[in-house]
């Protein structure tokens, strides 16, 4: 193939298509005819000697072949787009720019505080608008409307970059006079209680909760399913904060990250233990477009959540190692 006699332009027409998977939403979005987008799909099957989109009973199906072609499209059109942008020097000082990122309030309650902190001794003039998992999707980070997400995910796009800012591991925090604590807190002691449902993973709107569904509750009943065992949840809730409020008024377990309950640790009303089951870690991880890669202002921001990030861990340490897995805390002991 000569690569000197390739549009361009059909590059951008087969990432809207694989995006929208519908030849008339990819024209609106271009701004083009219907006609149009139809005639750049033709070319675009020519050049590739694939079908790319066929229809199914669910609309517009991309090809194996598409669905290897849409990140490393992606990443050329980054990199087009990288090198005609003007380049200007980012003064942090001086930056009047609105950050959006989507944080649980988890993450949210971590990091947030100390990140506006930063944001205040070094770039006062900068704001911040967090938004909530329910409130974005994936595309509005692959376009670069959303400057970053950070959560746990279960599965990411191939073409997002990602930070790993921490590895979580589980805590169950309950009220001082809660009876249980009368006994040994073992498993059997563990189940016989009454539990707080507590869990928002990605993107988009949530759905109502079957508690039948073990495979749907999260990674702590599911460890439990892998024992053959189950907990009686009393509550399902999408807030970590709200979790720890109704852990606190009631005779209830809330089994959350740890660093959730770290923020809490001054509270007289709480008793933090150790789960008396293996509930594998998770990773708070930091994701963003492609198209903001290179964006000065956006590495700027991403270096100052690093950083943050790093500060939370390193005073958090004390207080979570005993949270942690024997193999982790052998790991981090050889590495000192």
């Amino acid at each position: 193939m000569d690569v000197s006699r390739v549009d361009l332009n059909l590059l951008v027409y087969l990432d809207v298509l694989l995006r929208e998977r519908n030849v008339t939403k990819a024209a609106n979005h271009l701004g083009i005819t219907q006609p149009a987008m139809s005639n750049g799909l033709r070319r675009l099957r020519d050049l590739f000697g694939d079908p790319l989109l066929v229809r199914t009973s669910e609309g517009m199906s991309a090809t194996e072949r598409a669905r290897e072609l849409q990140p490393m499209v992606r990443t050329i059109l980054a990199d087009i787009e990288q090198a005609v942008q003007e380049k200007t020097p980012f003064s942090a000082r001086e930056s009047q720019r609105v950050f959006r990122i989507m944080a649980s309030d988890y993450a949210e309650s971590c990091l947030m505080p100390r990140v506006l902190r930063r944001l205040r001794q070094e770039a006062p003039g900068i704001t911040l608008d967090v938004l909530t998992p329910s409130d974005v999707s994936f595309l509005d980070v692959e376009q670069g409307r959303l400057d970053m997400a950070i959560n746990r995910f279960d599965k990411i796009p191939q073409s997002f970059h990602q930070k790993t800012l921490w590895t979580e591991y589980f805590a169950c925090s309950m009220n001082s006079r809660n009876p249980i604590l009368k006994e040994p807190f073992t498993l059997e002691t563990y189940l016989a209680a009454s539990h707080i449902w507590v869990s928002k993973t990605g993107f988009g709107v949530g759905v109502g909760v079957n508690p039948k569904d073990v495979q749907r509750l999260g990674w702590v009943d599911e460890a439990l399913g892998r024992m053959g065992r189950k907990r009686q949840i009393s509550v399902f809730t999408r807030h970590y904060q709200v979790a720890m409020l109704l852990a606190e008024q009631h005779d209830l377990i809330a089994t959350l990250p740890s660093r959730a309950a770290w923020l809490q640790k001054d509270n007289p009303n709480l008793v933090v233990k150790v789960p008396p089951f293996n509930i594998p870690p998770f990773e708070l991880k930091m994701a963003w477009s492609p198209l903001l890669q290179h964006n000065t202002d956006h590495q700027w921001l991403r270096r100052l959540i690093v950083e943050v990030a790093e500060e939370v861990d390193e005073e958090f340490a004390p207080f979570g190692a005993r949270f942690e897995s024997p193999q982790t805390l052998q790991g981090r002991h050889s590495e000192r």
